[in-house]
């Protein structure tokens, strides 16, 4: 009895312990989501910026936080550790938004020093996201013992449960956020994420001396790659020579591991190059979405105005809806034509993920187009800030499908990337993973930039201020075009994909006849 009480506190603190983790990723959606969901009409209104000025900087502030978890990541693993990662994360983040709350809010630094303080801690956020994406999830999971068949399984399920509150978290906080900014104030827009982010820091702290704490021996990711690539170059040298040194046999073992890791990681560039534009697809839904958004009709009900942002809420919704559908019945009868017990393979899955970003796109481009007809038909293309006679919800369907697309190609290409890798080097696989949208911010970023100075030369820019004559449709549909090339370049490259040999079986997942499956 003594045994089953002191277990029973014992599971019971634990679940304690990971709260307080959740807790901390849900504040975390609340700091980063809560500006980066609506930061296109704080742009282009407090601050005045151009559309098409402000689209390309929030896509380039977002391609830097994307890309800041693979450096970080490799500091922390090698030098400051998870937990402390975590608490400066946290600490970047009150101070950034503590910044961006009082700039806003007392209107202080009105001059051109304003815009420097705002961007300052515009990206001291980035670089709190950079250190807080790649060490909570890490950590938390670090607080379940392998060994204990119990809570072996028990991680397993937090992992699902971690990505249902990241999204639940980051629905919150857009709808939330949104509707302060938009309502009430910028300044207490900004201020809720950062008291939010102080009292999950708080918590955080108070279960330190509980915490489980892991230090290995083994060199970084990145020093593994860089020491594999050395044993590469030196091998090829070797090989014009006539009677090259012979080393020890354990040395040789080791360094074919080492460019053996080396060759898993470049195997996936062509996966990794082939999914870019996915990435500058999913980038528009929190920017033009948004101010497309901006000019319908958004009454629910005789005083409820729906704000432009929230809507970025049916991302999420659909993502935490259709996860169960993709487990409970589209797996199970995949399974029963496939016979595989994923139902289908991951690069099926991703596939499937890219094809629905393309009915995504080609819709967004549908209707922009219905938005201009109406415009024109209402006599308001002059009238920028007036409602069109459009109801908010010809939107919805393109946002839907965008969290349906994430359930198949994002989830998948996390697992893909994750999977395919040795075990040494995984998260530099998932480092890969992530800057997939790091870089597909920066070249949708890059994209804006160059067609707003070429349309703009020729009398009217795609990316108008007047949204009205703006020319949206016409960038949707080069995205759908650039998208059909993707596709044709992912069913290429996943062809000729040769899936991880399993160290268990013997057996390929990949080769001739699961090419033949892939689905594009």
């Amino acid at each position: 009895f003594g045994a089953r009480v002191l277990t029973g506190r014992f599971v019971s603190f634990r679940v304690a312990v990971l709260f307080a983790h959740a807790a901390m990723e849900i504040a975390e959606r609340f700091a980063y989501k809560g500006v980066a969901a609506n930061l296109i009409t704080y742009l282009t209104g407090p601050l005045g910026q151009p559309m098409a000025r402000a689209a390309a900087s929030i896509d380039a502030w977002k391609g830097v936080s994307q890309m800041l978890p693979l450096p970080v990541a490799c500091v922390a693993d090698a030098w400051l550790g998870r937990y402390r990662a975590i608490v400066l994360a946290s600490i970047l983040f009150v101070v950034s938004m503590g910044t961006l709350s009082l700039s806003s809010a007392f209107h202080i630094f009105r001059s051109g020093g304003h815009v420097a303080v705002f961007y300052v801690a515009l990206y001291l956020v980035a670089l709190g996201e950079g250190a807080h994406k790649p060490c909570a999830q890490a950590f938390a999971a670090d607080q379940f013992d392998e060994k204990d068949p119990k809570e072996n399984v028990a991680r397993s399920s937090f992992f699902n449960w971690w990505y249902f509150g990241m999204c639940a978290g980051t629905a919150v906080t857009t709808m939330v956020s949104s509707y302060v900014q938009d309502n009430v104030g910028w300044g207490l827009g900004f201020g809720i994420p950062c008291i939010v982010i102080l009292v999950s820091l708080a918590v955080f702290l108070i279960g330190t001396p509980s915490y489980r704490y892991y230090t290995t021996k083994e060199p970084s990711p990145v020093a593994r790659v860089g020491k594999a690539l050395l044993v590469l170059i030196k091998s090829w040298r070797s090989k014009h020579r006539t009677n090259p040194a012979s080393g020890k046999v354990e040395a040789k073992n080791s360094d074919e591991d080492l460019v053996e890791e080396v060759r898993s990681v470049f195997r996936l560039l062509p996966i990794w190059a082939s999914c870019i534009i996915y990435a500058i697809i999913f980038s528009q839904t929190s920017t033009f979405f948004t101010k497309q958004a901006a000019t319908l009709d958004r009454r629910i009900g005789p005083k409820f105005k729906v704000p432009p942002a929230a809507l970025q809420t049916f991302i999420s919704v659909s993502i935490v809806a259709f996860i169960p559908v993709y487990d409970r019945l589209f797996v199970p009868l995949a399974r029963r034509y496939t016979g595989r017990p994923t139902g289908i393979t991951m690069l099926q899955r991703v596939g499937a993920g890219l094809s629905l970003s393309l009915v995504a796109v080609v819709l967004s481009a549908l209707v922009e187009m219905r938005r201009l007809g109406v415009a024109r038909d209402a006599g308001l293309v002059d009238a920028p800030k007036a409602h069109l006679p459009m109801t908010l919800w010809w939107m919805v369907p393109q946002y839907v499908l965008i969290g349906v697309s994430d359930v198949f190609a994002m989830i998948g290409l996390q697992e893909f990337f994750y999977d395919q890798v040795p075990d040494a080097v995984r998260s530099l696989g998932l480092a890969l993973f992530l800057s997939i949208f790091g870089v597909g911010h920066l070249l949708s970023s890059f994209l804006i930039s160059v067609i707003d100075r070429a349309t703009a030369k020729r009398g009217a820019s795609w990316f108008s201020n007047n949204l009205n004559r703006a020319h949206l449709d016409y960038f949707y549909w080069l995205l759908a075009g650039l998208c059909v090339l993707e596709l044709v370049a992912f069913f290429f490259f996943s062809r000729a994909y040769v899936y991880k040999k399993k160290s268990d079986d013997g057996d390929y997942r990949g080769g001739d006849a699961d090419a033949d499956a892939t689905l594009v």
